[in-house]
């Protein structure tokens, strides 16, 4: 995940159907954070640890950065398309914002037909 010129970390992409459920649940902390797409809401139910939400547009611009304890439903944001789970605080520890854009370079992010976000 790239901001600008600056690297901020590498990114786990969740690709299999199995995987987009799943989360950050798979694991056994949020050390790497992991993008989900399409998405544009997500829950931490079965979550053994609090997550931070970013929620990025179709141009990969953050529109919201939520904090969601433990076994709670994010209520689902509009312009979102994809998500990206992470540690509590990550975001802000990259010094990352709303309004901010990031680049994910050397992946492949998965497509799925006929989704778009909800207007």
């Amino acid at each position: 995940m790239v901001n600008g010129t600056r690297v901020i970390a590498s990114v786990n992409i969740a690709s299999a159907r199995v995987d987009k459920r799943r989360g950050l649940k798979a694991f056994d902390d949020a050390e790497i954070p992991l993008v989900i797409q399409p998405c544009n809401w997500v829950h931490s139910i079965g979550m053994k640890f609090p997550i931070d939400v970013v929620y990025l547009d179709e141009n990969d611009v953050i529109v919201k950065i939520a904090h969601l304890k433990q076994n709670r439903i994010a209520l689902p944001r509009r312009r979102a398309i994809r998500v990206v789970e992470t540690a509590p605080g990550a975001f802000r520890h990259w010094g990352l914002k709303v309004g901010d854009h990031v680049e994910f370079r050397g992946a492949e992010m998965p497509t799925e037909r006929n989704w778009r976000p909800t207007p």
